[in-house]
């Protein structure tokens, strides 16, 4: 029997013989050895030293097979993370996998939890993040001891009192530290909603709102190379309503015009019976008024751009990017890295682009708006990084990637967008509801943490309103009927028109005159007088109604670049998923045509290619592994970024039967249809996913449906419509009439602005002390890369 070697030797004197064997015989092995280089050939090296592979020997006639039975066990292993187990293991199983071969047999054994008595990583201080935590503290202690000791000599020598300290003080209350800087002064809280950047120092009384887009330069702008939108069937202007955008959306505007009559109608308010009409014909005839620039008092900033084209900067971002002119020289293209609370890989044809994008935008706004110029002092600060409630694993693992190696943040912690609420309104039970520009999230927290099963998240919110107030208006023959949402003077015109004229109240609904005014760069303003009448509550009113919204464009492009999380051990997708979240996509697919895109097409086969017959048998199995272990390159796992442990569910080969062995990990219950939830846009009444949230959250306790009941809390910019929260509540009490005083939905607390309200709670999460564990520093992401995520999230990651 070979030694025992260290580490460091097996490395150096075996690698070059299994990484050989690795590219010679099944690269589905390099998993394995990706996820943990230095275990993976310290577990197939004690396979060979105990007898199970000897290549150099030559003793067996099947190096090929025996190969295989080397790397699963290398792959079993380096799942199991004991190397006190790994030779007991390899033993055990290597000489059994070794006498079935001679017998004829391929029977694969499951470990004996005789031989698991192991304690390695069992306690705390063998895991690297938890002892660190520990020592962190510890080192705390004796810092504060000793400077007890040193007040202590100088009062006694210079005769002062000393006031011995509250021993019962909270650490955790935001106080001045003993240096006398504030704490949390050198705490980057980012919050990254799904249209606007909000960022800030933790000691900030309000974070900095910077538009999530950047313009680059390019031979065309955004409007000159895509079609206007809202999409329009026609645009000839004698075109019937009907016809500019579809039989489908005329339907379903006149169906909710008519039941909006019927609404009034039953609140005792006066129906005109010809308002459309007095609409339609007021703005088809009046074209706007002309004004000179030089007599505008309010005129526009652009940005303003070098004479000489060459010398204009490659990029700008944030808000000078959405006031660049259309005719500007250079021309700029405009894009937007996140939409509907995803990476927008629709626009982007490089990931690296993307990314590249994405984090520009965040390191320009952190120098523009924070005054933090220069890149080498950001080893100083630390950053508190708000994520969405269903958080995507690969984006989460490249921000961690990007804070610790580019940005050279000194700490890095996350927080759920639903848990940072709760902390900045000083809730510690309500029901979540965010409601953004592109997504609207609904999530219920209770004591601190949010329930894992209730989280629903919602791809439609303000924009989508902005979007459908505006086709209302061209339906209705609006006169400025050039509207197209790509230019960007008319996008911030459609947000100005969208904030004056929603709301969610009939109380002063009639035919009103309106104006604004057209301000383009170069071109005279022009100001519009017209009419409307319901359009201003029908299109808010598309969040209890989403089948008025255009969703056949939101999953353009999606996983297109970067691909979902895949767990190392079972291949199958691991990003959260909850029981609500499936409810919702299940209702869409059965309720919303619309937001069910088509399947894609499959390949053609080329005439004259024959089919194979159903009987054709497969291929003989090397042995008895599981599908993904055996040469299927179908089955063949996908590395998890966060190499997140297997499952506890998943199945441990068992030695009864063909199918107990060799038919791979089974899991118990029915998987969901990741194919189906790709091609579905998630989207549901609101009043009828936040019930299905709080359904999810409570269960059968009744105490806690109540308790979610009354402590609803709307946030998010999207919410300030005007009298959304009565309608809400409205509609919550229609639905569940046997609570009529037990609902409540209530704005934040103290009159914050709901659109802060989650990076408030983010500010107050990066001042805490000493219960902060969530901080992944330099060292620990250096030695374990995003697998210190499993230890550093307070929620199971």
């Amino acid at each position: 029997m070979v030694g025992k070697k260290s580490g460091r030797a097996l490395l150096r004197e075996e690698e070059p013989l299994y990484l050989s064997a690795l590219t010679a015989t099944a690269p589905k092995w390099q998993l394995a050895y990706r996820a943990d280089r230095a275990f993976f050939f310290r577990a197939a090296a004690h396979g060979q030293q105990y007898g199970v592979l000897n290549l150099a020997g030559g003793q067996y006639d099947q190096p090929k097979k025996l190969l295989h039975v080397c790397f699963y066990l290398a792959f079993r292993l380096t799942s199991l993370r004991s190397l006190v187990l790994g030779p007991v293991y390899g033993i055990m199983v290597g000489r059994k996998i070794l006498d079935g071969l001679r017998k004829g047999t391929k029977d694969v054994y499951a470990l004996n939890v005789q031989y698991a008595r192991s304690e390695f990583l069992k306690r705390d201080d063998q895991i690297l993040a938890l002892r660190l935590q520990q020592e962190e503290r510890l080192n705390a202690r004796k810092k504060a001891a000793v400077d007890i000791d040193r007040a202590r000599a100088y009062a006694n020598q210079n005769g002062i009192p000393y006031a011995e300290p509250d021993p019962d003080l909270d650490e955790d209350v935001a106080m001045d530290d003993v240096s006398s800087d504030n704490y949390g002064s050198k705490t980057i809280v980012i919050h990254i909603g799904s249209q606007n950047l909000r960022l800030g120092l933790a000691t900030d009384a309000l974070p900095k709102t910077v538009p999530m887009v950047i313009a680059r330069k390019a031979d065309r702008t955004e409007a000159e190379c895509s079609e206007p939108l809202p999409k329009r069937l026609k645009l000839d202007e004698d075109a019937p309503s009907e016809g500019i955008f579809g039989e489908e959306f005329a339907k379903e505007y006149n169906s909710m015009a008519a039941e909006f009559k019927v609404f009034r109608r039953q609140n005792k308010r006066r129906v005109l019976p010809n308002s459309r009409e007095l609409v339609t014909k007021w703005n088809s005839t009046n074209p706007p008024d002309r004004i000179s620039e030089h007599n505008d008092p309010l005129r526009i900033d652009w940005t303003e751009l070098p004479p000489n084209p060459k010398a204009a900067p490659n990029y700008i971002v944030g808000a000078p990017a959405l006031r660049i002119p259309e005719r500007s020289r250079p021309r700029y293209q405009l894009t937007w890295p996140i939409r509907h609370g995803w990476l927008n890989e629709k626009d982007y044809s490089s990931r690296n682009q993307l990314y590249c994008d994405f984090f520009l935008i965040i390191e320009e706004s952190i120098k523009s708006e924070l005054g933090l110029t220069h890149k080498r002092d950001w080893n100083q600060y630390s950053c508190v990084f708000v994520i969405p409630d269903l958080y995507e694993k690969m984006f989460v693992s490249k921000v961690l990637e990007e804070f610790i190696r580019d940005f050279n943040f000194q700490r890095v912690c996350f927080i759920q967008e639903s848990i940072a609420a709760s902390f900045g309104a000083g809730f510690s039970t309500a029901c979540i509801v965010d409601m953004g520009a592109q997504k609207t999230s609904v999530c219920c927290v209770e004591d601190g943490m949010c329930i894992e099963e209730c989280r629903v998240n919602l791809k439609y919110g303000g924009y989508d309103v902005t979007e459908t107030f505006i086709k209302m208006m061209l339906f209705d023959k609006f006169n400025y009927n050039d509207f197209n949402l790509m230019r960007r003077h008319d996008f911030l015109l459609a947000e100005e028109l969208k904030e004056k004229y929603t709301l969610m109240t009939d109380e002063n609904i009639s035919v009103q005159l309106h104006e604004f005014h057209l301000r383009a760069h170069g071109q005279e303003t022009r100001k519009y007088s017209f009419k409307i009448y319901d359009e201003g509550m029908l299109a808010p009113m598309g969040y209890f109604r989403p089948t008025i919204f255009d969703h056949s464009s939101k999953l353009e492009g999606r996983h297109k670049l970067i691909p979902p999380s895949f767990d190392l051990y079972d291949g199958k997708r691991n990003d959260p998923l909850c029981a609500a979240q499936l409810a919702v996509v299940a209702h869409a697919e059965k309720n919303i045509p619309s937001a069910v895109a088509a399947p894609p097409a499959k390949a053609a086969r080329l005439l004259g290619t024959p089919m194979p017959p159903a009987g054709t048998p497969s291929r003989q199995k090397l042995l008895g592994l599981p599908t993904h272990l055996n040469g299927n390159a179908e089955g063949t796992p996908r590395s998890s970024v966060a190499g997140s442990p297997p499952p506890e569910d998943i199945g441990t080969p068992q030695p009864a039967g063909d199918e107990a062995n060799g038919d791979g990990f089974t899991v118990q219950g029915a998987q969901p249809d990741t194919e189906m939830i790709d091609r579905t846009v998630p989207v549901m009444p609101l009043e009828q996913a936040i019930l299905l949230s709080i359904h999810h959250a409570s269960g059968s306790d009744e105490r806690k449906l109540r308790d979610f009941l009354g402590s609803i809390m709307l946030i998010g910019g999207a919410s300030k419509t005007q009298h959304l929260r009565d309608y809400l509540e409205a509609k919550l009490r229609a639905a569940m009439p046997q609570y009529p005083k037990e609902i409540l939905v209530a704005p934040p607390p103290r009159e914050l602005d709901p659109a802060v309200i989650v990076w408030k709670g983010g500010s107050v999460f990066g001042k805490l002390r000493m219960t902060n564990d969530s901080w992944i520093g330099q060292l620990e992401y250096d030695r374990l890369g995003s697998r210190v995520l499993n230890y550093k999230c307070m929620w199971h990651w």
